[in-house]
């Protein structure tokens, strides 16, 4: 019989590394190829379409997901409020989190940014969201070591 919390930790490592592997895929693989096919107006709604629809998917599944099976992990590892200040795996758990907002933040602004026309400004927030996903997924496979 398959332990809960293998799969728990599963679901856990998987939803960061498909939200990552999301994010990379539209900023490295779809956006460029927008950008240098289409016309600058059929470029901006594309672009509009496909943010927004990534945001959707982050806030209906990812956040959830993430969520749940992060407060799960934490349960099972017997973190407690006072753990989170200690070093080991309530830092890690802090950091992760911390991290995590930080990520979702920089992607909303470079939407925000790419509307406001401010592509150099848009282009650092893609590469700090991109940055620090990579940085949530090695902390959630930390977090799962422990």
């Amino acid at each position: 019989m398959i332990d809960v919390w293998v799969v728990v930790r599963f679901l856990h490592v998987l939803g960061a590394a498909l939200w990552v592997g999301g994010q990379i895929t539209i900023s490295l693989v779809a956006l460029p190829v927008v950008r240098t096919s289409l016309a600058l107006h059929q470029r901006a709604a594309v672009v509009t379409a496909v943010g927004r629809r990534f945001a959707r998917i982050t806030t209906t599944v990812f956040v959830p997901l993430q969520s749940t099976t992060g407060v799960l992990l934490a349960w099972q590892a017997g973190v407690t409020w006072q753990s989170l200040l200690e070093p080991g795996y309530g830092r890690v758990l802090v950091a992760k989190l911390v991290l995590f907002v930080l990520v979702m933040v920089a992607a909303s602004m470079h939407g925000t940014l790419h509307r406001a026309k401010a592509p150099r400004a848009a282009k650092a927030a893609s590469t700090a969201a991109l940055v620090g996903s990579l940085g949530v997924v090695l902390l959630a496979t930390c977090l799962v070591q422990a």
